[in-house]
Order: C-alpha cells, then sequence, then structure tokens
C-alpha cells in the first residue's frame, strides 16, 4: 500500500479478536490504535462516490503529504467543520478570509500552500463530475496482494489519474498520492489476500 493511506506498520499480517472471539487477520499496516482499525474495517478500499465525498478524500490526501495518516484521520472532523464539509461549491468560494482563518484553525494542518491548493482544486472541480472523472480509473482485476510487499507505490493507473487531474488543473496529486486514493476510495482492492474484509465483504 502506498502513502497516504499506509499508515504504518511493516508485518505483513495483523491479528485481533472478532466479535465471537475468533481471530480477525488484518493488512499489516493496521496498528493496535482504535482509529486505524475501524478505518481498515469499516472505510479503506470500500466504495467512495459523489462528487463531495471524492473531493474530500483528494483533499485529505493532499494534506497528509509528508505527514501520518493517522494524524488527518484524526484530524477529519475538524477539516470537515472547518472546509464546509468539503462541499465543493463552499470551498470553491473560499476567499483569503478563509485563508487566514485556516491558517488560525489548531484543528487541522496548517499549511499555505495546502490550504490554497485544496480552495483552488474546489474550484477546478466545479462542474466537471468528479467522481465520474476519478471512478473511470478504476482497476478491479487488480492483482490480489500476498502481502505488504506485493502492493505497489504507484501504477499506469495512478500515474494515468494523476495526470489527468493534474491537466485540469489540480495541485498536489502525483502517482503515489493518487494511487493512494485509488486505494481509500475503492478504485483498486489492496487489502492482503488473507485479510478478514476479503472474505467480510
Amino acid at each position: 500500500m502506498s502513502e497516504p493511506s499506509r499508515p504504518g506498520g511493516i508485518t505483513p499480517l495483523q491479528s485481533a479478536e472478532g466479535s465471537a472471539g475468533t481471530e480477525l487477520v488484518r493488512c499489516g499496516w493496521v496498528t493496535s490504535a482504535p482509529d486505524y482499525i475501524d478505518y481498515h474495517d469499516h472505510e479503506w478500499g470500500r466504495p467512495v462516490t459523489g462528487d463531495d465525498r471524492v473531493f474530500e478524500r483528494i483533499a485529505l490526501e493532499a494534506f497528509q503529504s509528508g505527514l501520518s495518516w493517522i494524524t488527518i484521520l484524526r484530524k477529519r472532523e475538524n477539516f470537515r467543520a472547518a472546509f464546509a464539509g468539503f462541499s465543493i461549491p463552499a470551498v470553491a468560494a473560499f476567499g483569503e478570509a478563509d485563508v487566514d482563518r485556516l491558517l488560525a484553525d489548531a484543528g487541522i494542518v496548517r499549511n499555505r500552500a495546502k490550504i490554497e491548493a485544496t480552495i483552488a482544486n474546489a474550484r477546478v472541480a466545479l462542474g466537471i463530475g468528479l467522481s465520474d472523472l476519478v471512478w473511470s480509473h478504476a482497476d478491479p482485476g487488480s492483482p490480489v496482494p500476498s502481502t505488504l510487499a506485493d502492493v505497489p507505490a504507484q501504477t499506469p493507473g495512478s500515474k494515468a489519474l494523476a495526470k489527468e487531474l493534474k491537466s485540469r488543473g489540480f495541485r498536489f496529486i502525483g502517482p503515489t498520492t493518487a494511487y493512494a486514493l485509488m486505494q481509500a476510495i475503492g478504485l483498486v482492492n489492496d487489502h492482503v489476500a488473507d485479510c478478514w474484509t476479503r472474505r467480510g465483504r
């Protein structure tokens, strides 16, 4: 799995107790942190559609760049409040006063370049059908990884997605970030072969 949706961990598999006392096997990046377990079990790799929801994921992946994913995960509700629920029209209308407000908000990552990129990306996303555009790069037939070592950091598909988004004016979206987005919202399924989610979906 590639950053930013590779929160950490180097072991091939992570086991935990299931609800009936049986052992659940999870992908190796899952630590014992409840935030990670919940994210892995209920969100990561499951389809996310809708322009605003996909825009949120693009924005959060950009903010994660250079940081750990759990930092973003634990600030996600603050991000949602600060960025008007990641409504594309609302964020596109942000001005300098909003940039100043966001730079003063200790509940989010206060990085001017990332804040300004998120606003610029919202303006680009207006009216383009962002969800459909991103989902046109889905790769449901991607190989099933046996371990984390089998998961690529980027693929031809993520390079194509990044290229298309950049050509439209998106910022903070390279092939690795694009692949992390693809993993996170279900364009590919990179849960390892023994992960319980492959049997439990």
